[in-house]
């Protein structure tokens, strides 16, 4: 423990900015999950701009940010354009499945 009264202020205040950039980080790598499991490019802006946010802050270092910024894209520009979700897809899934089916019998 401390000897200063100062320094036990220190102690308190690093335990918080710890918890809240934690909880920063942790959203940031969920944001970036989804973003590259949906593969919509209309996300990329979004969680580029909360990289952004995070570094500014200093809770993120500037490189990690352009990094991740850089994989998103990476991955959002790869992605394969998904086809609409509607009855003939669905109709496909059916097939597939049942084809899967019969293959293990």
């Amino acid at each position: 423990m401390p000897n200063i009264k100062a320094a036990e202020k220190w102690v308190r205040q690093s335990e918080k900015r710890t918890k809240r950039n934690l909880d920063v980080k942790t959203r940031l790598k969920t944001l970036f999950k989804k973003a590259v499991q949906s593969q919509e490019t209309a996300a990329a802006p979004g969680v580029e701009s909360q990289f952004d946010k995070a570094a500014q802050k200093g809770i993120i270092h500037p490189n990690k940010a352009a990094r991740k910024k850089s994989r998103l894209a990476t991955r959002a520009q790869s992605a394969p354009v998904k086809a609409a979700k509607g009855k003939a897809s669905a109709k496909a899934g059916a097939r597939k499945a049942a084809a899967k089916k019969k293959a293990a019998k």
